[in-house]
């Protein structure tokens, strides 16, 4: 699997999560503890304008990613679906040899497919705080998830101390055997159970 396929599973997972929320779910909370799914919803599609942004493709959101409201205009799968197409035209612009490309982390230029991975860390994360909060199964499978912590291994350390992933989780008991879904949650300070 390489990264464009990571980032292509990403995508399709936070479109997915996001069409099995029930008209009363919106409100409910979310392992983002200070957001609704509503609100996880419009960060995500909002960093995923924001990536694109930084690869110089559309305008990014209308919002901050940070600050959002919950209150959806035009509906969410439109507002995700918008992102997801935004955001695979970013990529697009970017050839299988180009070593490294911006990005809008305090990191700045990454290598390409740590880049990558890392946006579609973002929405795939996001996919599964969806999914837990409304009892959908987890949508991260331990393959894509190896990537996953592979790259947030060479990047999330700095972003911590900006909120932007909580504490590790540590396992409890014999983690030898911990699925790498799991473990890849409990780095970025989810609790997978």
């Amino acid at each position: 699997m390489n990264a464009r396929e990571v980032l292509a599973i990403s995508y399709q997972a936070l479109e997915n999560a996001v069409a099995g929320v029930h008209d009363d779910q919106w409100d409910a909370a979310t392992p983002c503890s200070q957001w609704t799914v509503a609100q996880v919803v419009q960060h995500a599609a909002a960093d995923q304008l924001v990536w694109a942004g930084a690869l110089g493709v559309g305008p990014g959101p209308a919002y901050d990613p940070f600050s959002p409201s919950g209150s959806i205009e035009g509906g969410a799968a439109e507002l995700v679906k918008n992102a997801v197409e935004v955001g695979t035209a970013a990529w697009a612009t970017v050839s299988d040899d180009t070593a490294t490309v911006p990005t809008p982390l305090p990191h700045g230029e990454l290598p390409t497919p740590v880049a990558m991975v890392m946006c579609a860390l973002d929405a795939l994360v996001h996919a599964w705080d969806v999914a837990i909060a409304t009892g959908q199964p987890s949508p991260i499978g331990d393959e894509v998830a190896g990537h996953l912590l592979d790259a947030a291994r060479q990047v999330v350390e700095p972003l911590r101390q900006w909120g932007a992933y909580a504490a590790v989780v540590e396992a409890g008991g014999d983690s030898s055997a911990t699925p790498v879904a799991d473990e890849l949650l409990r780095y970025l300070g989810r609790t997978p159970a």
